[in-house]
Order: structure tokens, then sequence, then C-alpha cells
């Protein structure tokens, strides 16, 4: 066994964390499908969905630091970005892959016709490689038109970097000072668009950065200043507190709000996530929940232009749209679950045997 196996093998693991990702992946499949039924978010039950976004930031702040503050000067800046890389470019490419071949055979909308081969291809390289290329009007220029989703992958690629390269060597002083700065940046950014749901597409790819500088960086300190709070609330209850933060009705001061809820709610709840206590029971599904977050995050958005461009070109009726929408999510949960028992675990144990062999 290497030293880095050793080391991770005794330490705790966060399950109730994990399960609290897989709330947040599950809310934003639920928060795509009902963007489409309903477009303004005042009226939209799950209005505030896009904030997982910054949850999953805070909590990736977090468990980065977990895992590597005590080891990444001992594996090399080149060892920890090959970790990464293996952890989160499969689904990058599986979600790249789908949302292609979504675009050519999506029977309700979508007009490949329109672009060359090589048009079609750059598209598709540059969401491969992660390259920002808002280039499709119909998709509402996306920073990655054939998988958005893959926008907050692209600035969760510039914190790991800045994170190996900067963050891990900063005092927790200056990490302190970055938040305050960071803080105003993002209520800027809040107050301007009125909402905290930029970074997605090319005019709104600045306020992406401002949501990641803060959020990272406040899950950093979560755990640099060891601030667990031990409770009882337990997977349910946190998983309530959580989807409260994206629940809750838009009003006049609905920018202030979000803020807010960024600032200081979401890292409240990772510190209770992490000194929380649950049974062996609700632990197993706490660590599905977490596995299948991420390839459920990567794949899923094929499924809702599917759905969003047969709303659009058919117009069906309320009760209609409650029924596919329900068995829309559950198909892309299962979706979500053969791309990671096929493909991502697969995958990434090969990677990491060929790692381990080099």
């Amino acid at each position: 066994m290497s030293t880095t196996s050793a080391i991770l093998k005794t330490k705790q693991h966060f399950e109730i964390l994990d399960g609290l990702r897989g709330v947040a992946a599950l809310a934003v499949v639920v928060f795509h499908f009902t963007e489409f039924i309903f477009p303004s978010y005042d009226v939209n039950f799950i209005g505030h969905g896009f904030l997982a976004v910054d949850f999953f930031f805070c909590l990736s702040g977090f468990v980065i630091a977990y895992a590597y503050d005590d080891r990444i000067g001992k594996m090399g800046v080149l060892e920890f970005f090959k970790s990464r890389v293996i952890r989160l470019h499969p689904l990058v490419i599986l979600g790249s892959v789908l949302g292609l071949i979504g675009f050519l055979v999506d029977p309700f909308g979508g007009h490949p016709e329109a672009y060359s081969i090589g048009r079609l291809a750059l598209i598709w390289v540059s969401s491969m490689l992660l390259i920002p290329f808002p280039a499709m009007q119909e998709r509402y220029f996306n920073l990655f038109s054939f998988n958005a989703p893959a926008w907050s992958l692209f600035w969760e690629y510039v914190a790991n970097i800045v994170y190996a390269f900067v963050l891990y060597r900063l005092a927790r002083k200056y990490l302190v000072v970055l938040l305050f700065i960071a803080a105003a940046a993002l209520g800027f950014v809040a107050f301007r668009a009125n909402v905290l749901s930029g970074g997605w597409a090319g005019e709104n790819f600045w306020e992406g950065g401002a949501r990641i500088l803060y959020s990272f960086t406040a899950g950093l300190l979560v755990y640099r200043f060891n601030f667990i709070i031990k409770n009882k609330l337990g997977f349910i209850g946190l998983a309530i507190l959580l989807l409260s933060a994206f629940m809750m009705p838009h009003f006049k001061w609905n920018w202030l709000a979000e803020l807010l809820v960024v600032l200081f709610y979401f890292p409240v709840i990772i510190a209770l996530g992490a000194g929380a206590t649950l049974s062996a029971g609700v632990k197993k599904i706490c660590v599905f929940s977490g596995n299948l977050s991420y390839p459920l995050y990567m794949t899923h958005y094929v499924g809702i232009w599917f759905f969003g461009n047969y709303v659009m070109s058919h117009k069906p009726p309320t009760n209609q749209i409650v029924y596919i929408t329900i068995a829309g999510v559950a198909l892309l949960v299962g979706m979500g679950y053969l791309a990671m028992v096929l493909y991502d675990i697969p995958v990434r144990k090969y990677l990491n045997s060929k790692r381990k062999q080099s």
C-alpha cells in the first residue's frame, strides 16, 4: 500500500456531507426541469436551486483542504493534479459525448444542420477540454453548449490550480483577508444582477469566478479553523435545512437573501454536517447518494434539453408535464447510476492502476 493510500484510509470520512452532496445534485436536476415549466424563479417552488452550485463549491473547499492540506507538499503538485483529473475528467468527457449525441438526435428541437461539421467538432472538443466556448444562441450561449453544467467544473479546476500553487500555503489570517475580499466581490455581483445564478454563460462568465472564490475559500476555512459543530440533527434534519435554502420564496430583497445563504448558511451547514452522527443504515444511503451525485450532475442535462425542447414545441398540459418530470427525474437518476457503475468507477480504477504502475 502506498503512503498516500495509507493516510487516506486512516482519515475520518464525513458520510453526511456525501449525502448532502447527493441531495444538492438531485435538487439541481429538479430545478433544471422546473426552469422550463416556470420560466420565472418567483413562482418556481425550487427557484433557488442554482445555489446548489455554491454549496458544491464550499463543500469542495472543505474536502480538498481535509484531503490534501497535510500531504500535497509531500505528494507534489503534479501528483495532486493527476488525482484531480482522474477524479473529475472522465465524467466531463462522458457528459460531452452524451451532449453531442443528444443534440444530433433530439426529435423535439435543435438544428444540427445549421452547423458545419468543423464547427460542431470545435464546440465538442472545447467541451471535452473544458475550454469555455459560448457559441450556440439556441442554447443561451452556455459556456459549454453540449453539457451546460460543466461551467462549474471549469471553475472547480481553476480553484484546484490556485489551491495547489497558492492557497494551501497561505496562513489562516491571509485566507480570512481573501475571504473578505471575495465576500465584497460576491456582494457586488449579487446586487448588480439581483440574483446569484451567473457563471454559466459568456455574458456572466466572471460571476462564476466570484462565486467560487468566496465559497471555496470559506470551505477551506471551515476545515482550517476546525469549525465543526457537534449536533444530533442527522442526515434528514440537515437535508431539510439544505433544501430550505433552495426552496425559500423570492421577494424584493432576493439578492440579499441569496448572498446571506452563500456567505453564512452553507458554511454552517457544512460545519453541522461534519459534526453530525448517523446510524449504519442511513450511512449506506449517504455513501450511495454521495457516489451518485457527480455522475448524476454531469450526465443529466442531455435529458433536460429533450424535455425543454418538447415543452417549448408541443406546449403540453400541466398534468402531463408533472408526470413527465417525475418520470424524467427517475430516468436521469438511473442513467447517472449506470454512468457511475459502468463507466466512471471502472475508468477511474483503470487510470489509478496505470498511475501506480508508472
